[in-house]
């Protein structure tokens, strides 16, 4: 599957932040953006950060995630 542009990510975010799709729909939204980003958990930063973080900056971060290489 294609990845998705930082403006498709920010529009999905958008709509999961504001509680917009069924279940099905959030899981497979989700999962593009899973699929789109270095960051292992962004379903973390959408629903579970400790900071109120707009849809660019939840995006921004998980664009910028660098793993920890051992």
């Amino acid at each position: 599957m294609e990845r998705l542009t930082r403006d498709e990510m920010i529009a999905l975010v958008d709509r999961l932040q504001r509680g917009e799709g069924d279940d099905e729909q959030a899981g497979e939204w989700i999962e593009r953006l899973d699929e789109s980003v270095p960051h292992p958990a962004i379903s973390d930063l959408i629903f579970y950060s400790d900071e109120e973080l707009s849809p660019e900056e939840i995006v921004d971060k998980a664009l910028a995630y660098r793993p920890i290489e051992l």
